[in-house]
């Protein structure tokens, strides 16, 4: 078993899987198998260290990245041998911790998870009693403002007041706090400081954690907030073994939180730690790795790493400067159906933009050119509107307390109930410190409704009684089934026109198909193991299982279709594909206008950008244009600087008609923050006049836009070029034969 553990691995992660360093970082760089060693290292410890599986405490960044590492750790070890560990997100993690430890966390045993949209409208709710004008102020960004003081280990008697809009948004997260406190709601950011607080206040609970978790495993190191660094290092005490898995040239998320520097303060808070550095690479060709090293080279305080592969060099890097983002987006569709004529599937394509508004013209060449795409990321499948109101009826349903539930389903459909209304059970409920269910019920007693009113909260009340009375003993999954029929959701949404509303009605029947999988999974084995409480023997029931099911995991489920996969460049890290292309490497649009003023920003751009990269593993496609319309107007920008940092000898330029010189003006690209936009647009156009002269000469007069004369098929124009020597081709647009590729040296063509 030992031998077969070790099997196929490299020594850099053979050492990692078998270092018997209390402390280690392995720093892993772009597709070197940091997954592999994980699952290999638990194994490893599991197998051959005969640690039990319940001393393993496994962090992963995604939902999916942990189910993935579960699957792969129990083809190692044995369904047997896994039992017991704990292998998931920080929050799923967490959230399995408040469920054992409830009482002591001061919550009640049933705590209700609220997900973003849910903590806005509680937000807004809050707007409504504070009368803070929701036109002025942005509730969203208030609720954004509560998660990061909670990320950063902060109640809100202990933020610092630096301005009234501090101010304003600390007496909006009291009045939060003390609603979430009183209902028993906890938000995501909550899970891990309340888990936090609860092993610094309970020593008891404190030595539980410690002496059984003795093995913690943190995937994806440099993502890591203050408050998930400060719960790793409680946990292992002085005695636990600890491996921290990152790479800090892949920290992107800063935005959100995330500390890069989290990894050299593990370094300095453990001196001891051994640090292992995955440097082969297992994805990307080799001059796909040189120009990423060459790229990253130009950050400071890394903790330095050189990719390298034994594969072959494979292609250069493409470049294309369009004459504008039309011209940019039929160029990148152009290559995409080219590399789909050879044998690539589309699937295997990947766009990737800064920003989501660039996606829009590249949906719409797809479209007209009649390729399937998909948008990665798009709204998950547990937050779609349809989802989330029938699963809020499911949850007043058997929880007549949840406020959050019950302001989304009472006026959905519509039942005549406007703000005046609501605005009168809120007020009551906040009165004498109850729900709004309890508040409605009490209204209804008093004579202070108009009849409407009265008539539609009766309506509703009646409405709920009555379906729980219909569905009280049946499975919840049929529960739900009777919900979207007696609750009048199907009806409204058969009444939505077009294809969005059949859409909606398949998404309920999906809905009622995940929801019966889920319990036929988790009641045919009599247990529900992700959610055992393993403290006392305590088990959620089914429901509040597939609840919490839904709140923590949100996977889409969509079908797998062959379609070419858009998305922005954050949402491509820890994904791969044989043909990438990044578009828009244009200053002020990649990096960022904002980023352009900020060192600390600059380099995590650059870091986006080297994602980017070494996302590709056969080709890499490097798109910008001259032109660009954005918000009404046409702009010109300057090639983006991380183009003159790459190496020209590793680039193939594909613009015919003439590229542009990107070798770098002066060190540290210091040229494009000091001189004038007059001089960076003369100098821009100056250079592509020259490389137009010259391009014109090297490809002897086969140039876009150039008329040629062929013996069969008549006159076209040249709209495409492609390859070279031998092997290069035009792609001409005849007048009476449509368009067709042709390769020069067999075509015959006489240039017009």
């Amino acid at each position: 078993m030992k031998q077969s553990l070790l099997n196929d691995l490299n020594s850099e992660q053979k050492n990692a899987v078998i270092t018997d360093s209390q402390y280690s970082l392995v720093l892993a760089g772009a597709g070197s198998g940091k997954t592999r060693v994980l699952v290999h290292r638990i194994a490893w410890l599991s197998l051959e260290k005969r640690y039990p599986a319940n001393s393993i405490f496994a962090v992963t960044f995604t939902n999916k990245a942990a189910a993935e590492m579960q699957e792969r750790i129990e083809v190692l070890v044995g369904e047997g041998h896994f039992n017991g560990m704990w292998v998931g997100t920080f929050h799923g993690l967490t959230h399995r911790l408040l469920r054992i430890f409830a009482k002591q966390a001061g919550l009640p045993s049933n705590f209700q998870l609220i997900d973003t949209d849910d903590q806005n409208r509680l937000v807004k709710r809050i707007f409504k009693e504070l009368k803070i004008d929701e036109k002025q102020w942005s509730a969203k960004e208030c609720a954004g403002f509560i998660s990061a003081q909670k990320e950063n280990g902060l109640r809100a008697h202990q933020i610092v007041i630096n301005d009234p809009k501090s101010a304003m948004w600390q007496k909006v997260y009291l009045d939060y706090q003390a609603i979430c406190d009183r209902l028993g709601y906890v938000d995501f950011s909550e899970l891990i400081l309340r888990t936090y607080e609860l092993l610094k206040k309970d020593a008891d609970v404190l030595a539980y954690c410690q002496h059984r978790f003795t093995n913690i495993l943190v995937d994806e190191f440099q993502d890591t907030n203050l408050i998930q660094y400060q719960l790793v290092k409680i946990l292992a005490g002085h005695t636990a073994n600890v491996m921290i898995v990152g790479d800090d040239d892949q920290s992107i998320y800063s935005w959100r939180g995330a500390n890069a520097d989290n990894l050299q303060l593990f370094i300095n808070d453990y001196p001891d730690t051994e640090i292992i550095r995955l440097e082969q690479n297992y994805r990307s060709t080799g001059n796909i790795l040189a120009v990423a090293n060459h790229l990253i080279a130009n950050n400071r305080n890394r903790l330095g790493k050189n990719l390298w592969t034994e594969s072959d060099n494979g292609e250069r890097i493409a470049v294309y400067i369009g004459f504008n983002d039309i011209d940019e987006a039929r160029f990148v569709i152009g290559q995409i159906k080219k590399f789909n004529e050879e044998g690539a599937k589309f699937k295997d394509c990947a766009i990737l933009y800064r920003n989501n508004s660039q996606s829009r013209l590249i949906e719409d060449t797809l479209l007209q050119s009649a390729i399937p795409y998909q948008i990665y990321g798009s709204i998950r499948f547990y937050e779609r509107q349809e989802v989330k109101l029938a699963l809020a009826y499911l949850r007043l349903l058997h929880d007549r307390k949840n406020d959050n539930a019950f302001e989304l389903v009472i006026n959905t459909p519509t039942r005549g109930l406007g703000d005046i209304t609501l605005n009168k059970i809120r007020n009551l409920a906040k009165q004498r410190q109850q729900s709004l269910w309890q508040s409605t019920i009490e209204l209804l007693g008093l004579n202070v409704l108009a009849a409407r009113q009265r008539s539609g909260l009766a309506r509703f009340i009646e409405l709920i009684e009555s379906i729980y009375i219909q569905v009280e003993k049946l499975p919840f999954y049929q529960q739900l089934e009777q919900i979207i029929k007696s609750s009048g959701i199907n009806e409204m949404y058969e009444q939505e026109a077009g294809i969005k509303g059949q859409s909606r009605l398949e998404n309920l029947d999906e809905l009622v198909n995940a929801a019966e999988q889920f319990y036929q999974q988790y009641t045919k084995s009599n247990q529900l193991n992700e959610f055992v409480d393993l403290h006392d023997g305590r088990t959620l029931n089914v429901l509040e299982a597939f609840l919490a099911y839904t709140s923590l995991e949100g996977k889409e489920k969509g079908k797998n279709l062959d379609s070419v996969q858009l998305m922005t460049l954050h949402s491509a890290k820890g994904l791969e594909f044989d043909y990438v292309f990044i578009v828009g490497l244009e200053e002020g649009i990649f990096p960022a206008q904002r980023s352009i003023t900020d060192n600390q920003r600059m380099e995590e751009e650059r870091r986006l950008a080297y994602v980017g990269i070494t996302r590709a593993r056969k080709q890499l496609t490097l798109t910008m244009c001259e032109l660009r319309r954005l918000y009404g107007k046409e702009e010109r920008n300057l090639p983006s600087r991380f183009l003159t940092e790459l190496p020209e000898d590793f680039l193939h330029d594909l613009s015919y008609r003439g590229g542009i010189n990107l070798s770098a003006p002066s060190a540290n690209n210091q040229h494009y923050d000091n001189i004038s936009n007059k001089e960076q647009n003369n100098q821009f156009f100056e250079q592509r006049r020259s490389a137009f002269l010259k391009s014109q000469t090297e490809n002897e007069g086969y140039t876009l836009g150039r008329k040629v004369i062929h013996k069969r098929f008549g006159e076209g124009t040249i709209i495409n070029l492609d390859g070279e020597g031998e092997h290069k081709r035009v792609q001409i647009a005849f007048v009476n034969e449509g368009i067709k590729w042709l390769v020069i040296k067999l075509a015959n063509l006489t240039l017009a």
